[in-house]
């Protein structure tokens, strides 16, 4: 059984950083594209970033681009999203997600597995 825990969510001013951190189970983690998600309250859900199989690769959205890293540790099957300057807009629950494929996808439909999300709130 496939499992994605998502960790790290929680209440911060704008301008903080806050890191994300998802721990996958169940998977040959090594093998899969894995990517962060949000969706805000009334918002359909929206991709953050993507990073390939062995981490060689990431991939952005522009809203967050310059301000998150996203990054893996294949030996502890976890993935991270580290956000700087974070933003009121930024608030939503955050989930990872992910994708057995080596094309970086933005699309929610491409991601066979999601986590049940964090909840990140920014106040200003």
């Amino acid at each position: 059984q496939v499992q994605l825990v998502e960790s790290g969510g929680g209440l911060v001013q704008a301008g903080d950083s806050l890191r994300l951190s998802c721990a996958a189970s169940g998977l040959a983690f090594g093998s899969y594209t894995m990517g962060w998600f949000r969706q805000a309250p009334g918002k359909e859900r929206e991709f953050v970033a993507a990073i390939s199989d062995n981490g060689g690769r990431t991939y952005y959205a522009d809203s967050v681009k310059g301000r998150c890293t996203i990054s893996r540790d294949n030996a502890e099957n976890t993935v991270y999203l580290q956000m700087n300057e974070l933003k009121p807009e930024d608030a939503a629950v955050y989930y990872c997600a992910a994708d057995f494929s080596r094309t970086l996808y933005s699309v929610v439909g491409r991601y066979d597995y999601w986590g049940q999300g964090t909840q990140v709130t920014v106040s200003s």
